[in-house]
């Protein structure tokens, strides 16, 4: 049977109209739109793993992963934006509470920022000296502000763990600490900008340094002793099958108007690709509530139940690609028309897959 639903199902039909209606200017204002962010900011989706009391919907895993698909069925940017600063967010339970109190005080608090140890932290008497740059911080523009890994060096010096491996630790910066470049110039997610940023000379105190460890949780709820690695995998894997469910649902209307022999043949791909997404749809969500209700029972998560959640999320966004990548030729050039909405799902989606979770 069955345990998962259409995206269409997950949010109201207005708040898909607003979000969706809305794409097309973003995309060529390369920047989310007004009336989107309105939407972000009125739902809190930024702020999905947050606790009540700091502001937030603390909301469990699964929601959060259908919010994230419905968001990504109705437009992509305005997904990819919500999924990395509200997963970036997600650190507010490892920050110093003192910190956290301090930040989340911003209604509109966002946090954007890199997993790259592309900077270096200097250890100074009273804290450390920041230096470096980093790309592809999705929400940039809207940040208020940034996380960012550092080498942690002494006396100049790299400082190694005990296996061997470079000490590299993650810190946050205010958004007035940093400099904004703009370089995102991709084919797709255009709106999400995901722009570079850099600081030169930084002083931070020993508070803004935080560790993304099961051991440093300061907060007692089951999201934030899921795994990172599998948090990563599923929010951008149901970012990707949603974008492959729209561009579904936009192939079936084009052939369609094309009532010809050759459409009736092309249906015949699109409902066998519209069978196997859900089927890997399926699967993955069962694999996510049983990893979540393992979490939740405050234990730790059985290994194999996330090697099924990490098989389930590759295996969806396997899947995802071959849907779009079989439907788009039986399209014709409306598909590749870049004012056409399934054209942008499909550059869309072929920039999200480029991440590095899930390059071939």
């Amino acid at each position: 049977m069955k345990i998962i639903e259409h995206p269409s199902h997950v949010l109201n039909h207005l708040t898909v109209d607003v979000i969706r209606q809305a794409a097309a200017e973003a995309e060529s204002m390369r920047r989310l739109h007004p009336d989107q962010l309105e939407m972000i900011y009125k739902q809190r989706w930024l702020n999905m793993y947050v606790p009540k009391k700091s502001g937030g919907l603390e909301l469990s895993l699964p929601e959060i992963l259908r919010i994230e698909e419905s968001l990504a069925w109705a437009d992509g940017s305005t997904a990819w934006l919500v999924t990395l600063c509200s997963g970036a967010a997600w650190f507010i339970g490892f920050l110093d509470p003192r910190l956290a109190k301090e930040v989340f005080a911003d209604e509109k608090v966002c946090f954007a920022g890199s997993g790259a140890a592309t900077g270096t932290a200097e250890v100074t008497a009273d804290g450390y000296l920041i230096n470096g740059a980093w790309r592809y911080a999705s929400g940039s523009l809207q940040a208020t502000v940034f996380t960012a890994n550092c080498l942690i060096r002494e006396n100049g010096k790299q400082l190694y763990n005990e296996d061997g491996s470079p000490v590299i630790q993650p810190f946050l910066m205010k958004r007035n600490e940093v400099k904004v470049l703009e370089t995102w110039n991709s084919m797709g997610m255009i709106a999400t900008g995901s722009h570079s940023f850099e600081v030169k000379n930084l002083k931070l105190s020993k508070q803004r340094i935080f560790k993304i460890d099961g051991n440093a949780v300061v907060i007692d709820n089951p999201v934030f002793r899921f795994p990172f690695l599998q948090l990563a995998e599923t929010t951008l894997a149901v970012n990707l099958s949603g974008l492959a469910l729209r561009f579904h649902d936009l192939s079936k209307e084009i052939i369609l108007r094309k009532m010809t022999n050759v459409s009736q043949r092309s249906m015949k791909h699109v409902h066998r690709m519209g069978t196997k997404i859900n089927d890997s749809r399926d699967e993955f969500y069962r694999a996510v509530n049983v990893s979540w209700n393992s979490c939740r029972k405050k234990k730790n998560i059985p290994k194999a139940e996330l090697n099924k959640v990490s098989k389930a999320s590759h295996a969806l966004v396997k899947q995802s690609r071959i849907l779009v990548d079989t439907l788009y030729p039986h399209c014709g050039l409306i598909a590749a028309d870049t004012r056409q909405e399934i054209n942008r799902v499909w550059r869309n989606f072929h920039t999200a897959t480029q991440h590095s979770l899930f390059r071939a």
